[in-house]
């Protein structure tokens, strides 16, 4: 089901915006949830009801070189992200985790709430493919803590086109 911007809602950040409005023109499959905030992913799975498989985590990283492009790196929630494998998908010797402050500046949202799209041309988005081969929806903060969206996974790669890359660390 294709959902349309809510009626009456109170203020909403301009990332849930720019995600309702990009999701509403591809014509996606999705649902909005509404819960308490929460930003562990497999607290927010049980909120929502779905596998914690299904969330997609994204995280922003940045490489070794100053000069180069920050990476929203996106997984299953459960997962951990594989630093090295990240790095070699970015092309670069070494990737880390931005910190908070950068985090925010660049995707406009708090840590936690950051959606499993590059919404700014100045980031690169790699996903890795266990999030999208095993599930037919995913779940994801949308931009908010407080507020999820439930996404058919053929929607999600069509729209957000992710470079797709094994960066799972491997336990």
């Amino acid at each position: 089901m294709t959902a349309a911007h809510p009626e009456g809602q109170s203020r909403v950040t301009p990332v849930f915006d720019q995600l309702l409005a990009l999701l509403c023109a591809g014509k996606a499959a999705f649902r909005i949830l509404e819960h308490p905030a929460e930003g562990k992913s497999d607290a927010v799975a049980r909120i929502r009801g779905t596998r914690p498989e299904q969330g997609a985590k994204a995280m922003l990283c940045v490489a070794s070189q100053a000069a180069s492009t920050p990476v929203l790196a996106v997984l299953p929630g459960p997962a951990r992200l594989d630093f090295r494998k990240l790095a070699v998908a970015m092309g670069a010797r070494k990737a880390t985790l931005a910190d908070p402050a950068l985090a925010q500046e660049v995707t406009g949202c708090a840590m936690g709430a950051v959606p499993p799209f590059a919404l700014s041309p100045d980031v690169r988005l790699v996903a890795d493919p266990a999030l999208v081969s095993s599930n037919a929806e995913i779940a994801f903060n949308a931009g908010r803590l407080d507020r999820s969206i439930v996404l058919a996974v053929d929607d999600y790669l069509r729209l957000a086109r992710p470079q797709l890359a094994d960066i799972i660390r491997q336990e």
